[in-house]
Parts: structure tokens; C-alpha cells; sequence
């Protein structure tokens, strides 16, 4: 039979047999995500997903269609596009599950009972339990976390700006010498960073106390490579031009950097200030390892210790707090980046044109 005269319902009969035979994948998912059912629902839904792969190709072969198109170079990337959803759905799907079960009308977390706010503020829905607002102790690791990353980014980024410029300026072997220091400093794990500083504050530099000084010392020494090597990425792009244009018009190396150089990199300034922030509220093993006292824990040790006791719902919805307030800093820095970039396309020689004019 000819491709022209072929039925075009038979392709259409697989394809919909083949999208009912990925029903069962939320369910599978499910399955796994909570380790219930396992034998009973994800067994079935992997037979069920490998015979839709046989289905599609049948429906393909049906209509006439080459099972690969390797003769189109500029086909889309169907496999690689699979795979990016799959890995999305996978690292969005848990989350998501957390995030739903912060609005159950119960005690569990895996049982879904009805919706309700009563977790965040108000009465909790189970009445022998305190929701988000009623427990000082998680109310008080959500301001430890919010001071801290506010703390670093104040320090860090300014000394990360400051050392950046410093290294694209200095040359010989000490630049080299701190420069490979900085970037040792970013490839070393961060736990053997913490015990590495805990050992120092509870050997040498004592007058520094195990808790939020320690903490925020600590979090502004690993958190600063961060700025410096976006700034220096800024800094390769830009060049020595238009601090040598300002200069050539009369400024002093000072004026050249603040006015001219400076205006260039708040793009770059502003983003290591958003990384940071963002890297900051969900850090869990440094504050650890430097905390020694319940008032200096942080969402991520509450949420630790809570999960390895008896935990309610209100601990996803301080985890829902810290996940949408990350959300909220990174959207809200983007939309800034977005718009001082946007006004540094039409030309970086307006800084340079503003301060001739001042001068």
C-alpha cells in the first residue's frame, strides 16, 4: 500500500495508545518519590513507558516517516530535549510535593487532607501542634538566615569588587600567587572549609565567637571568591580603554575608577550580589560546623534537626518560605540586571562623556 493511501487513523489509534501508555508516569513518580508501593506502581509503569517507545515507532513507521532523521542536520533535538525535561521534572517534582504538603489540613506529609494556611500563621490544623508563627525558634532562624545573607553581601561583595579590580591591576608573581589563593579557595568543598575554620576560631583567633560572628566571618571569607571572579570576567570584556579616555580628559586615577570603571561593572557587581545572597540562605554546613548555640541556627539546621525528630508540616512551609524568598531575591536581581544592562547597550562611553562634562 502506498504512504498516500494509507489510513491516517491507524497512526492516530498508536499515537493516543501510546500517550495512554504514559499515564501511569505521575503515579510512578509518586511511587518513588515516597518509597510506597514500589513493586505494585513503579514496576508496571516502566513496562508501560518501554511499550510506548515500541508504540510511537509503530505509529511512525504507519505514516510513512523515517524512524531517525539523520539526513536533517537542523531537526530539533528531540533526545536532548527529552532528557532536559526529565531532569526537570525529576529535581521540580519533590519540591513541588514539599511545597503542596506545606498547605495540608493535617499532620501528614504524605497524605494529602484537605487544604489549609493554618502551617504558616493562625491555628495549626492539628491542635496538640504550633503552626510557623507560633514557634519562636523557627520564626528566629528565619531572621538568623536573612541577617546573614544581608551581612555577607555587604562584606563580601565590596572586598570581592575591591580584590578583583586589585588583581587585574597588579601583575607579577604575588597577583599570581593571590590569584591562584582566590580560586583555591572556590574549588576546595566546603566542609573541609568548615572544619578548617572552626579549628582556627576555637585554637587562634578565640576573641572570635563560635556563633553569628563566626558564622558571618566565615560565610564572607568563602563567598567572596564569588564576586571576584564575575568582576574579573567583567573586567576582561571592558578593557583599560575608557579609564585611559577618562584620564586623557584630565581625572585622576581615583576619579577614573569611581566614575568611569565603577558605572561599567555595577551589571557584574549586582549579580555576585544576587549569587551570594541566594547561596547564602540555603548554606548548611559552614553555619553548622561554627555554631554552638540555638540562637544562632539557620532555616537549613532547623530544618535538619526537624526532619531527624517527629516533623510537621511547618517545617515545609519555613522551607517553602526560605525556597519562594530565593526565588523573589533572584527574579526581582534579574529584572535590575536586566535594565542597568539594557541601558549600558547604547554605549559605555556615555560614563565617559557624563564625567567630561563634569569636568
Amino acid at each position: 500500500m502506498d504512504v498516500a493511501t494509507r489510513p491516517p487513523g491507524a497512526a492516530l489509534g498508536l499515537r493516543i495508545l501510546g500517550y495512554a501508555l504514559l499515564i501511569p508516569l505521575p503515579a510512578t513518580a509518586v511511587a518513588l518519590f515516597f518509597g510506597t508501593g514500589t513493586g505494585v506502581i513503579l514496576l508496571p509503569g516502566i513496562i508501560a513507558c518501554v511499550i510506548s517507545i515500541f508504540v510511537f515507532r509503530a505509529a511512525r513507521k504507519v505514516e510513512g516517516k523515517p524512524l531517525y532523521r539523520l539526513s536533517d542536520p537542523w531537526r530539533l533535538p528531540r533526545v536532548l530535549e527529552s532528557i532536559t525535561w526529565a531532569y526537570l521534572g525529576w529535581s521540580i517534582i519533590p519540591v513541588s510535593i514539599a511545597v503542596l504538603f506545606s498547605f495540608n489540613n493535617g499532620l501528614s506529609r504524605s497524605v494529602w487532607q484537605g487544604f489549609s494556611t493554618g502551617w504558616y500563621c493562625g491555628g495549626a490544623p492539628a491542635g496538640t501542634h504550633f503552626s510557623l508563627c507560633q514557634r519562636p525558634e523557627l520564626t528566629a532562624a528565619i531572621i538568623q538566615t536573612v541577617m546573614l545573607a544581608v551581612i555577607t553581601v555587604l562584606i563580601a561583595t565590596p572586598l570581592g569588587v575591591a580584590f578583583a579590580i586589585g588583581i587585574d591591576r597588579w601583575k607579577g608573581r604575588p597577583a599570581r600567587a593571590a590569584n591562584f589563593g582566590m580560586l583555591l579557595s572556590f574549588v576546595t568543598p566546603e566542609l573541609i572549609v568548615a572544619v578548617a575554620l572552626f579549628l582556627t576560631f576555637a585554637n587562634l583567633l578565640r576573641f572570635i565567637e563560635m556563633g553569628t560572628m563566626a558564622q558571618a566571618v566565615g560565610l564572607v571569607a568563602l563567598q567572596m571568591s564569588y564576586p571576584v571572579i564575575i568582576v574579573r570576567a567583567r573586567l576582561s570584556t571592558i578593557g583599560k580603554e575608557y579609564e585611559e579616555a577618562a584620564m586623557d580628559l584630565g581625572a585622576r586615577p581615583s576619579q577614573a575608577l569611581r566614575k568611569v570603571l565603577l558605572p561599567l561593572l555595577y551589571p557584574a557587581i549586582f549579580a555576585s550580589g544576587i549569587i551570594v545572597f541566594a547561596d547564602v540562605i540555603d548554606d548548611f554546613v559552614l553555619v553548622r560546623a561554627v555554631c554552638q548555640r540555638a540562637a544562632c541556627e539557620t532555616i537549613s539546621m532547623k530544618i535538619y534537626s526537624g526532619y531527624r525528630s517527629s516533623p510537621t508540616p511547618a517545617l515545609n512551609a519555613m522551607a517553602t518560605i526560605m525556597l519562594f524568598g530565593t526565588f523573589l531575591a533572584v527574579g526581582v536581581g534579574s529584572v535590575i540586571y536586566k535594565r542597568i544592562a539594557r541601558k549600558q547597550e547604547g554605549g559605555k562611553v556615555d560614563a565617559i562623556s557624563d564625567f567630561a562634562m563634569q569636568i
